[in-house]
């Protein structure tokens, strides 16, 4: 049975507070996601002093503040907050993680051995963030909102020039609106980017709800990613798209439930079924009396419940022969 791997996206819900952090990280292990990602970056590296808010994010935030290098400050994680974060993880048995977004975070990254990167859809079309990245030649997921094939593609293409190999990429099928309308989820395009790149694929999703990351995993994903909060209701830039605990668990169990019922493909009749066949199935029974000797034709056999005898599917193996008993109504017809 396949394992998809559920990244629980903490990102930045912890509005820079240790001790909301820390109670994401009770959430994700409670839900039983396998990672728990955070986001690492430096304001002054990342953003201008000038750049403005995402739509989504002013209507989300409300403060009347416009300034993205403002949010994103107030955002940032102390390498001394990572330290405390990986250390609680590891106390709480689940995997930490973090996705850089900018050089130097991902130096510190890089030192804390995490061997396993996250390209951000803001970042699948900076070629020296990707060149830097792949120069350890580790496994990479890389999210794919607000591209074109080409965009993939070129991003492919810088990896392979570096020297990863195809199955160590994961590619991400993603859109960037918080939330993300269901008529733009577009998740057959999750089947286009497995056919026409030949890698692993999964789903990283801003809907509201559980559907589609659950509907993701059927298709074939083999990663997910989805924002969790405490509460929808705190300030924040991601919180209002984001699931809140319960919903978290509810999507994991419903995921493997799905990796159970996928199985192997093979059709085949199982245990919890064999048992039926008597009871659902049917067998050639006299229709009335029949006399020994009597040639038996479709006006004195018929098929009832139940399976245990002759099959109708030998229904003409069985008319024209002779009676070899008689046999009373509804009795089994034997050859």
């Amino acid at each position: 049975m396949a394992h998809t791997l559920i990244i629980a996206e903490a990102g930045v819900n912890h509005n820079g507070s240790m001790e909301i952090a820390k109670k994401l990280v009770d959430a994700a292990v409670d839900a039983g996601a396998d990672i728990i990602k955070f986001q690492t970056f430096k304001a002054d590296k990342l953003v201008s002093k000038d750049a403005k808010k995402a739509e989504y994010q002013k209507q989300n935030i409300g403060d009347g503040n416009d300034s993205q290098y403002d949010m994103l400050k107030n955002l940032e994680l102390s390498h001394e907050n990572h330290q405390m974060l990986i250390a609680y993880c590891k106390e709480k048995g689940i995997r930490f993680w973090s996705t850089a977004f900018d050089f130097d975070s991902i130096d510190y990254l890089h030192s804390l051995g995490l061997n396993l990167w996250k390209i951000p859809s803001g970042e699948i079309t900076n070629y020296p963030f990707i060149r830097k990245i792949v120069q350890y030649k580790e496994n990479i997921i890389m999210s794919t909102g607000m591209c074109v094939e080409e965009d993939i593609q070129n991003a492919i293409n810088v990896l392979n020039e570096f020297g990863v190999k195809k199955e160590q990429i994961t590619i991400l099928h993603c859109n960037t609106q918080y939330p993300t309308p269901f008529e733009d989820v577009n998740l057959k395009a999750m089947l286009t980017i497995k056919k026409n790149f030949g890698v692993n694929v999964g789903y990283s999703d801003h809907t509201r709800g559980i559907e589609v990351p659950i509907a993701a995993v059927a298709l074939g994903a083999t990663v997910i990613e989805k924002h969790f909060t405490l509460n929808r209701n705190l300030p924040g830039p991601d919180h209002k798209a984001s699931l809140e605990p319960d919903e978290l668990k509810a999507m994991v169990s419903s995921i493997r439930n799905i990796e159970r019922a996928l199985g192997n493909g093979e059709k085949k009749v199982t245990a919890s079924e064999l048992a039926n066949i008597a009871v659902a199935r049917k067998s050639i029974v006299a229709a009335r009396s029949v006399k020994k000797g009597e040639l038996l034709t479709e006006d004195n056999i018929t098929v009832k419940r139940p399976g245990t005898g002759i099959s109708p599917m030998r229904w003409n193996e069985v008319i024209g022969t002779v009676a070899i008993k008689d046999y009373s109504e509804e009795e089994q017809i034997t050859l």
